[in-house]
């Protein structure tokens, strides 16, 4: 990720951290991309704050059936809504992981997690282009708007498969493109913060997902924009891959190399 693009996100998001910390909101009714992603008991069980700052576009723990005991780990966790929800899901047996590199979403997240008393979780900092854990030492990978945002989607895949362990799922929620794209919003960073102008084709995220080594991949779209320069050409899909679990040991001597 050039380093334009990574200060303009950091002030983005650092901005949004510090308004959601002070009392103000950061998801709004009128966003048709962030709006109405969560269910009201969902909101309600986790501080006001890490619901406020909630920029996504989608709700991944609605993506896959989280069970208590797995290790789960959030890409670009920003305030903590899904690493919290997370969490509640996998018990005091499990643990979740949210990795963000914006230290005013990571000061918000981590009051979160006070508020919530929630001690199976950890707020690390770092890139979702060099994940700062070790390979095969998670479950499953969520992410909610976040990929979209790297200019290195091919790594963050690849680092996605990484660390999960085999059989491992990936479930995240992101911004696909269904039409041709003006150039103009391809080249604005205002786009690639605001979740657009990064977006891969639904063939394209496919194809790289199926390159970092992913199979059973499904890309499921359920809202559709109007961006008034190019209308219906965005939209916001419910995205699951599988890392391959190996296969057993037929006993020929190719099979043990």
């Amino acid at each position: 990720m050039s380093d334009t693009l990574k200060q303009a996100i950091q002030d983005k998001y650092g901005a949004a951290a510090r308004r959601a910390a002070s009392g103000g909101c950061c998801e709004t009714g009128g966003d048709p991309i962030t709006s109405n992603l969560y269910s009201t008991t969902e909101r309600g069980a986790v501080p006001a704050e890490a619901a406020s700052a909630s920029l996504g576009c989608g709700n991944p723990t609605a993506l896959i059936d989280l069970q208590p005991g797995q290790i789960v780990l959030d890409l670009g966790s920003g305030g903590g809504i899904d690493v919290l929800l997370a969490a509640k899901r996998v018990g005091l047996t499990g643990k979740v992981y949210g990795l963000d590199m914006t230290d005013d979403m990571l000061a918000l997240a981590r009051e979160n997690q006070h508020k919530a008393g929630a001690t199976n979780v950890e707020f690390i900092k770092g890139e979702i282009e060099q994940i700062p854990l070790p390979e095969c030492s998670v479950d499953v990978v969520i992410s909610n708007c976040v990929i979209n945002l790297s200019s290195d989607k091919d790594l963050v895949l690849r680092e996605a498969f990484r660390v999960l362990s085999p059989g491992g799922r990936l479930a995240v929620s992101d911004v696909v493109v269904r039409g041709d794209v003006p150039s103009a919003i391809r080249s604005s960073v205002e786009a690639w913060i605001g979740c657009i102008a990064g977006a891969l084709k639904e063939q394209d995220y496919r194809a790289k997902l199926l390159g970092a080594g992913f199979d059973q991949v499904e890309i499921d779209v359920w809202r559709v924009y109007d961006v008034a320069e190019a209308p219906g050409a965005f939209a916001s899909a419910f995205i699951r891959a599988t890392k391959p679990s190996p296969q057993p040991c037929c006993g020929t001597a190719c099979c043990r190399q």
